[in-house]
């Protein structure tokens, strides 16, 4: 959810609850203001009753009270001079509804006898002012969170606009160019000083890459050249004639490691140049018909051991990503397939729309299924084998937003690109 959808929301909770309580608590009042006018007016209704009673000593039917409905009824026993106000409901004689009334009770001497007087006045009116009030409050209510609502979200919109276009910038700056991120000034000094932060960071981030980029490539040349002499000069004392056969052994020995040294300096300076995104050109690539023309570069070692590959094709799966690291991706999963294979064993290969399944015969598993694609991390004890091949396919998948998934079922071993 964007921020200023939860703002919006949450400020439109709060409204409505706060304009709730408000509207509530509003009519709560006028009501008990109108009751308090009511009851009021019944009190001196009930002191000229009283007077009227002093000095008359009875009671008649008396025009002063025509506006209020007044009963007298006389009682026995012991009373309560106590006043008591409720609401009741009169039966309209002329329209056959029932009206509401405010009913103010209380017991008084008429002629030395008691009496229970009840004096009532209509509540219609008031009910209509409480009505015609509520429904203004609530109207007013309404169009006040409306407005407050729209208000509120505008204003939002202009002032985090700069937040937003400096999020477009970021999603679009690209660490491995030349250009500069540069964000435009805001009058909010938070913007600001976050976009002084941000350009600081994408800085020092271009610069490291730049860094990191030239000690790569200067380490790949570096290195390999006195590699390479090393390798050229072991095989000219291999070669010689005059060697002994234990001198013979130690060199073929620093050979050897001189080439797993090579290899080894190959596939982490490969890392690091993945995980820096240092290959830019990208296309689509038909992954199912280039895993095809990789197996002809196999054929030789794969007669060698004897193995059975089987095609099947249930589509295409199409990728766009570098060239070259496809094919160090390929190579990689087929050269795994062969290498950790049986002698006599079979290669499957599964394409579709989504997905490349290879799957091969094998030993069982012994490692961690977990960490097979951690560096350094093999099956394979041989000295050749360096256990960066499926750390650089797994390398290689993240890069380009691949899943990569292993089982193993009965000695079939099978790695899923999808």
């Amino acid at each position: 959810m964007k921020l200023l959808a939860k703002t919006s929301r949450i400020y439109l909770m709060a409204s409505l609850v706060t304009y709730l309580a408000v509207g509530l608590a509003f009519y709560w009042i006028i009501k008990y203001m109108i009751y308090d006018e009511v009851e009021s007016r019944l009190k001196v209704e009930k002191r000229d009753f009283e007077t009227y009673i002093r000095q008359h000593d009875t009671w008649t039917n008396n025009s002063y009270f025509v506006e209020n409905k007044i009963e007298v009824y006389p009682i026995t026993g012991n009373f309560k001079n106590e006043v008591i106000f409720k609401d009741t409901v009169i039966t309209n004689r002329y329209e056959g509804n029932e009206d509401p009334f405010r009913q103010l009770t209380f017991y008084t001497l008429i002629g030395g006898i008691p009496y229970r007087v009840a004096i009532r006045k209509s509540m219609i009116q008031s009910y209509k002012l409480i009505e015609a009030i509520s429904a203004a409050l609530i109207t007013f209510l309404g169009l006040l969170m409306v407005c407050m609502y729209v208000f509120h979200r505008r204003l939002s919109d202009k002032l985090w606009q700069p937040f937003y276009d400096t999020l477009v910038k970021i999603k679009d700056f690209d660490w491995t160019q030349n250009k500069k991120l540069e964000l435009a000034s805001s009058e909010i000094t938070e913007f600001n000083e976050l976009g002084d932060v941000l350009e600081k960071m994408s800085d020092k981030m271009q610069h490291d890459y730049k860094s990191l980029r030239e000690f790569t490539e200067n380490a790949s040349h570096e290195i390999q050249t006195p590699l390479a002499l090393i390798n050229a000069r072991v095989e000219q004392f291999i070669q010689a004639k005059d060697l002994g056969k234990d001198h013979t052994y130690w060199i073929e020995e620093i050979y050897h490691a001189s080439r797993r040294m090579s290899r080894l300096n190959q596939g982490l300076l490969l890392l690091a140049k993945i995980e820096n995104q240092q290959f830019t050109d990208q296309e689509e690539i038909d992954l199912s018909g280039q895993v095809e023309s990789k197996l002809r570069d196999f054929e030789d070692i794969l007669s060698h051991k004897q193995i059975k590959v089987t095609m099947r094709s249930q589509g295409t799966f199409r990728k766009v990503m570098s060239l070259s690291l496809a094919d160090i991706l390929l190579t990689n999963l087929l050269n795994n397939a062969i290498k950790h294979n049986l002698h006599g064993g079979e290669i499957t290969i599964e394409t579709g729309n989504r997905h490349l399944l290879i799957s091969n015969t094998g030993h069982p598993l012994k490692a961690d299924p977990e960490s097979l694609f951690d560096r350094f991390k093999k099956e394979s004890t041989g000295a050749e084998s360096l256990g960066l091949g499926l750390a650089i396919v797994k390398q290689i998948c993240d890069n380009y937003g691949l899943a990569l998934d292993y089982q193993n079922r009965e000695n079939i071993h099978s790695l899923k690109i999808s």
